[in-house]
Parts: structure tokens; C-alpha cells; sequence
């Protein structure tokens, strides 16, 4: 397992500086053991220096009083790991013994709303300490120094490692879940035993000398994302199988690992770290490991892998060659307006709104954001990354647009996707006196966090960085030219499709053969989905399949494209009946479908253009039932190819008004229209 102390100069090394510290923190292990297993003989000093753990722990006292309500379950627990171990009889009682005590002590140290429970993973953690051979106070004050450490104390663990899956691998996630085997399933007894349930004895051991060498309490996570990535295949492949059996065997990954693959399985962990984003240690640290956290930050509903502004803007900053993790690409979703008044240099727009609006001119635009990265990329540019971060406004509301955006990233299987954490308003915080020179275009008269500062009466604390603020200004003063141009150069493509998107010029008709009918978003793949073998870069204007989005309905009805709305029912061809709103637009209709037991949310199901509707009809004994049908004229002939039905109850006059404004509308975009209303 470890070399020979005497072909080791490393370890006369570690021996000398262990005698000489005056305090175990002092030591600088890993700089000298360099990730290396330990010898057996050094083993339990080292450990005690990586863990902080003092010397003398004379003072200790176990009262020895083994009266806890839950203490049958516990001594059972204990009695019977300890025949599994195989020791002989007389091994076995100081085993036992050392285990009912310490876990009594730790359970009573927790407090009285503590308690024990089967598969909290205690005892698997103690197994190796034991095998230590040290005095039984010493073994305590390892497992509690572990156990604080190292030991995730609630669920944010299980969300985190899956945006961290998210993040590296979204194919394998978006199978995972879909087939809904969520990390709580299989990663829960690895993260509570540092894997010691799980693997060999030896190989825990020898994984334990790396992984306090580390120090790093995230370090598990990324040990159990190397587990899953590299059984990607053998996972992918059990797509018949059921959800226990798949669970089952996730979970069992860890016990084929050997002694001689550790080395490799924390290099590739070490190497995962390096290229994720590291804002999660400042906002998840405290809530994830402390249990004496004042407050707890959920992650549960997080989109993607959060990064912080401080992060970002470090980021852009760095020279290339100072580089040698993450990347990032800024990607800017806010509409045209906001960014017009105000951007980062290196930021490429991509407008959120054109996803709903235009959803052709959207895929033009991505297939310019991939285009710009590629070329970025080559050139070395310090605007280039192959981490895409997007940034929104900043308030929740306005935001679900992007959110959108983010979705059908992630929907393609895109790597290294994640959202900056505050959006345009934590970057114009965070820049504070500095936010003229640092950022393009800033119009304070029309940027909208200057406006709302300037309502409130605001005086925003500086919280970056001066020296960090220099940089990156001049940084941006160096790259922004060429950032623009590039930006420039697709805005010009996308004004050009924007502006005249038809190519009609001018000339007045119905619906041609060319016309886009629209789709509807009901029945297709949910935003993670298990078959998908398109390219994660393929958006192409003629293969982009929109998902079914799910958006907030005060939201979208706020939104100034919006004509009229009106709640509804929609009936399917089933004749099932949902519960709705009719949204009409200058140029398209759209049908939000309420989403049960929530009272803002809803689905996007339906969007047609208004250039796509041949006729709109409703029955004399039913006038609340209006149809919507889509189609394609031939000649003097019409052939219908689909068509919506929708219930609206409150009155006949809202059937017709409904009826007159599409028809007023289509008048405007394309000339007169015949309709049956």
C-alpha cells in the first residue's frame, strides 16, 4: 500500500516536521506528502495533525452511563457490524465496547434533540479510526473532528452534488432524472461515511490519507461525481431497469474500487474541483457543514450552478495564462433595452425575449453566441470561455425569460452551464463608483438600477474590491472594441431578420406554404429528457424543438408585447378540459395552462402566429366554444392542418372581441383577412 519509509525522503520529512510543530495545525501535510498514502506507523499522527486534532486529550472523561432511550437499537447496531467484521471472540467485546462508548458520548454531546438512528453512517465511520489501535479518547476526538469536518448535516448536500452532475455532465442528469433517481438515493451513505460504508476497508484507509491531506469539506462531493460520471455507460445502458434497481446500483459503485485505483479517483476529483466554479464554498459552507448555522441557503429550486459576482468579475479579469480552471463566457439575456443602457464588454446579448417572440431570430442568435465562443476560444481572447455563465436582471419576476433561455441550454445537454447569482444588478452593486468607466454604454437615465436607486434614494455600500475594480476596467478598456464588433456584427444579422422577418415586402396575402405554422409544446419532452442524440451545440434555426416552459402568469401578462388575455378553458382533441389563458399578442396567440395546486404558475402550450390562423369559428347553440384553425392556402382551396377549441364562459361578446381583435391584428401585420367568428 506505501512504500518503504527508508526509499521515501518525503517521509523522514513529514516525521521531522510533525516532531518539531508545536501545534498539529501548524503542519504543512500536503505540501509535503503530496496526496500520498501514509505509512501505518506515522498514520495516526498525521491524521491528528490534518484533522487539528491536539495531542493531549487527557482531560476527557467518559461517565460510562449507557442510558439513552434509543440505546437497545444502538448496542444492536453495534453488536451486529461487529460480527461482520469476522474478529475473533476475544477481539470482539473491546471492539464493542469502544464503539457502544464513544457513540453514546457523541450522541449526548449533541444535545437532548439529538438522536441516533439507524444508517446515519456513525459506526461505518468509526470502523477505520478503531483500526487505528489508539486510546479511546483519541479515537473520540478523530470522529468528532470528522464528523463536524467533513459530514454534510442536511439535504443541500444531495441538491448541490446534482447541479454539480448538471454542470459536468447533463445528459447522465437529465437521465437520472427522468428516470427519478434523485442523489438522496444512492449518494446519502457515501457523503455520511466518507464512503467508509461502502468500500473496502484498506481502500478507505488509503483514501482517507488523500482526503485529509486535502482539507477540503467539498471534497466528497467531487469524489462522488468522478463514482457517477465514470459509470456513465454502464448507467445509460439501464434504461429498462427500474428506479430501485438502478438506485441499488449507483449505490454500489464505490465497492469495486481497489487500493492501487485511489490515486487516480482523487486526482480526477482534484481536477473536477479546478474546473468548477468555486462561488458555492462562500454561499454554501456555513448552511451545508455547520449545524450551528444560523441560517440554512436552499438550493433545492436552483436552476443551474450558482456564481457569484465577485467570482465573475475575478474572472474576467485574469490573464489567460493565469488561468488554468474556469473560463467563462458571459452570456447577457436581458431584452435590448436594458443591455443598450448598460453592459459588461465581454458579454454577448442574447435577447431572452426573441425565445418567445421570435423563436427563429432566437436560434440565429445562439447559432452567434456559439459561433462568437468558438472564434473567442481560437483567438485566446480573454472575453472566451468554455464555461457559459448568463446573467437576467436580477429580480425574480422579470427574470423568467432567461430562466427560459438557461432551460433550453441545459435541454441540449450543454456543458458548464450556470446563472450569476444577482444578475445586472449585483455586477452594478458590485462595480459601485466604478460602474461608468467598467461598464459599455452606461446611460444612468435609462439604466434601470440607477433609476431604481435614484427613486429609493439609495446609497449602495462599495463591496468590491478597488484593486480587482482597476483590472478589470482595464481589461475591459483592452478587449472591448473587439467584443463589440463581434456583437455588433450579429445584432446587425438579427435586426436585418427582425425587422423584416417574412421577406414579404409589404404585399398583403393569407398563409403561403412557406408560412411556419407554429407548434404546440403539449406532449413534447419535458426540459430533461432521456433520449435526446442531437449535438449539445445544435440549435439550428430549422431543428430547434422549444420545450414545454413553464412561466409565472402575472409575469407574462405584464409583458408589453401583450394585447389581451383572457381566462379560459382549453378543450383538447379529447375533449379533456384545462384550465387557461388565452394571451394574444401583436403577433402570435399563446395558451398558458394553469399549473394545478400553484396559483401563478403555468405551462406554455400553444403558440401560433397570428399569420397561421385560416379561420376563426364558434357554434350558435355553444357561442362560448371558438376554434381556431391552422392551414395552408392552395390556390382558391384551404387545407386545415390543426386547430385549437377554448371555453371561454363569461359571455358571447367576449367570444367576438376575442374574435375582431386577432382579426384587427393579422389586418395590421398582413393585410385583410377572412374570418367566421
Amino acid at each position: 500500500m506505501a512504500a518503504e519509509e527508508n526509499d521515501n525522503t518525503w517521509i523522514s520529512d513529514i516525521k521531522s516536521a510533525l516532531g518539531l510543530a508545536d501545534g498539529c495545525d501548524d503542519v504543512p501535510t500536503f505540501d509535503i506528502c503530496q496526496g500520498q498514502s501514509i505509512p501505518p506507523s506515522i498514520r495516526p499522527t498525521v491524521w491528528k495533525s490534518c484533522l487539528g486534532v491536539e495531542a493531549s486529550t487527557s482531560q476527557m472523561m467518559f461517565d460510562e452511563i449507557f442510558d439513552l432511550p434509543e440505546q437497545s437499537v444502538l448496542r444492536e447496531d453495534c453488536q451486529q457490524f461487529v460480527d461482520k467484521l469476522g474478529n475473533e471472540d476475544e477481539d470482539k467485546l473491546p471492539v464493542l465496547s469502544d464503539l457502544e462508548t464513544i457513540l453514546t458520548y457523541h450522541r449526548k454531546s449533541l444535545g437532548p434533540g439529538a438522536k441516533y438512528e439507524r444508517g446515519n453512517g456513525w459506526i461505518e465511520l468509526l470502523i477505520p479510526l478503531l483500526n487505528l489501535q489508539l486510546p479511546r479518547k483519541d479515537t473520540y476526538c478523530l470522529f468528532q473532528s470528522i464528523s463536524n469536518r467533513y459530514i454534510p448535516c442536511n439535504a443541500n448536500a444531495f441538491n448541490f452534488f446534482r447541479l454539480l452532475l448538471l454542470y459536468h455532465d447533463p445528459q447522465l442528469c437529465s437521465f437520472l432524472d427522468t428516470k427519478r433517481v434523485t442523489p438522496d438515493l444512492y449518494t446519502g451513505h457515501w457523503f455520511l461515511s466518507l464512503f467508509a460504508g461502502v468500500c473496502k476497508l484498506n481502500v478507505t484507509i488509503v483514501m482517507w490519507d488523500m482526503y485529509f491531506q486535502q482539507g477540503d469539506p467539498f471534497f466528497v462531493l467531487f469524489l462522488s461525481l468522478v463514482m457517477v460520471v465514470n459509470a456513465r455507460e454502464q448507467i445509460l445502458k439501464m434504461k429498462e431497469e427500474s428506479k430501485s434497481k438502478l438506485a441499488e446500483a449507483l449505490m454500489s459503485l464505490p465497492a469495486g474500487l481497489e487500493v492501487e485505483d485511489v490515486p487516480d479517483f482523487c486526482s480526477l476529483a482534484q481536477y473536477y474541483t479546478v474546473k468548477t466554479p468555486s462561488s458555492f464554498r462562500e454561499i454554501l459552507k456555513e448552511s451545508l457543514f455547520s449545524r450551528n448555522a444560523e441560517k440554512s441557503t436552499s438550493i433545492a429550486q436552483a436552476l443551474c450552478l450558482p456564481v457569484s459576482v465577485g467570482e465573475l468579475i475575478e474572472n474576467i479579469a485574469l490573464e489567460e495564462s493565469e488561468d488554468e480552471g474556469v473560463r467563462f463566457f458571459l452570456v447577457d439575456c436581458r431584452p435590448a433595452d436594458q443591455y443598450n443602457a448598460g453592459h459588461l464588454p465581454t458579454a454577448f446579448h442574447l435577447d431572452c425575449n426573441l425565445m418567445v417572440q421570435e423563436p427563429v431570430a432566437f436560434a440565429t442568435a445562439v447559432q452567434g453566441l456559439l459561433s462568437a465562443q468558438r472564434q473567442a476560444l481560437a483567438a485566446g481572447s480573454a472575453a472566451g470561455g468554455e464555461h457559459l455563465c448568463f446573467l437576467g436582471c436580477g429580480r425574480l419576476d422579470d427574470d423568467q425569460y432567461t430562466h427560459m433561455v438557461v432551460a433550453s441550454f441545459l435541454h441540449k445537454n450543454t456543458h458548464h452551464i450556470s446563472l450569476l447569482d444577482g444578475g445586472y444588478q449585483a455586477i452594478h452593486r458590485y462595480l459601485g463608483e466604478s460602474v461608468d468607466g467598467s461598464l459599455s454604454d452606461h446611460n444612468p437615465e435609462c439604466c434601470l438600477v440607477c433609476i431604481s436607486d435614484n427613486q429609493n434614494g439609495a446609497n449602495h455600500t462599495l463591496t468590491h474590491n478597488d484593486s480587482t475594480s482597476g483590472s478589470s476596467s482595464d481589461l475591459f478598456s483592452k478587449i472591448g472594441a473587439a467584443v463589440k464588433m463581434k456583437s455588433a456584427e450579429v445584432k446587425g444579422k438579427l435586426l436585418e431578420y427582425i425587422v423584416n422577418p417574412s421577406a414579404s415586402g409589404g404585399t398583403e396575402r393569407h398563409v403561403s406554404s412557406s408560412d411556419k405554422v407554429g407548434k404546440r409544446y403539449r406532449n413534447m419532452a419535458p426540459v430533461f429528457c432521456v433520449d435526446d442524440d442531437q449535438d449539445p451545440t445544435d440549435f439550428g434555426a430549422d431543428e430547434y424543438d422549444e420545450e414545454e416552459l413553464e412561466v409565472s402568469i402575472s409575469s407574462r401578462l405584464k409583458q408589453p408585447d401583450v394585447v389581451a388575455s383572457f381566462k379560459c378553458q382549453e378543450v383538447t382533441v379529447n375533449n379533456s378540459v384545462h384550465d387557461c389563458h388565452l394571451v394574444v399578442s401583436a403577433t402570435h396567440i399563446y395558451v398558458l395552462r394553469e399549473v394545478p395546486r400553484s396559483k401563478d404558475k403555468a405551462r406554455l402550450v400553444v403558440r401560433r402566429p397570428l399569420s397561421a390562423i385560416a379561420k376563426i369559428t364558434c357554434k350558435k347553440k355553444q357561442p362560448e366554444l371558438i376554434t381556431f384553425q391552422y392551414g395552408e392556402s392552395h390556390g382558391k382551396e384551404m387545407k386545415i392542418n390543426d386547430q385549437d377549441r377554448f371555453n371561454i364562459p363569461e359571455s358571447t361578446e367576449a367570444t367576438k372581441l376575442i374574435s375582431k381583435l386577432i382579426v384587427d391584428c393579422i389586418a395590421v401585420k398582413d393585410g385583410d383577412m377572412n374570418s367566421n367568428p
